[in-house]
């Protein structure tokens, strides 16, 4: 994924219109752990914009790392809205960045049920003097390689939106 030139090129000018406009950003990712963070690393110069990432894949982690009440997960779930934007509003929180990116999904090819199908994913998105954003996609039964790519390309939209 990491070698995919236009993914490359999408991370370039994400991370050139965040610094033209003097913002950070941090990731916080479940299902995909840690891809939006390696790829936008894989830019020169990333870390004027690249502040942190998180990778939370078990609901501990969750909890302990950026502050999802135990309440939130056990009433909806880990792959909810309600935890997609709490992981973004923590990742928020526990960074020193402007913006925060979330990700939370069932990557497959196990672990789907008729309420949350193999290739749902949502997404939350936060930001200093923003209301955060949730996005939610259903990918349908795809590779868990596909699942995971197409939530990196989802994420980058939520984070080129977030500059708009």
């Amino acid at each position: 994924m990491i070698h995919d030139a236009a993914l490359l090129a999408r991370a370039e000018a994400l991370v050139q219109a965040y610094m033209a406009a003097g913002l950070t950003l941090a990731t916080a990712e479940s299902c995909t752990g840690g891809l939006v963070a390696a790829l936008l690393t894989a830019i020169p110069g990333s870390s004027a914009v690249v502040e942190r990432g998180f990778v939370t894949y078990s609901n501990e982690a969750k909890h302990e790392m950026l502050g999802i009440p135990e309440a939130t997960i056990a009433a909806y779930g880990a792959v909810s809205e309600q935890t997609a934007r709490a992981m973004a509003e923590g990742a928020l929180a526990g960074s020193r960045a402007d913006v925060a990116v979330s990700i939370t999904g069932v990557a497959g090819p196990g672990g789907g049920s008729s309420a949350k199908p193999v290739g749902l994913v949502h997404f939350g998105l936060a930001g200093n003097g923003m209301e955060s954003r949730h996005l939610e996609r259903r990918y349908g039964v795809l590779d868990r390689g596909e699942i995971r790519r197409r939530a990196v390309e989802d994420a980058l939209g939520l984070l080129e939106g977030a500059l708009a």
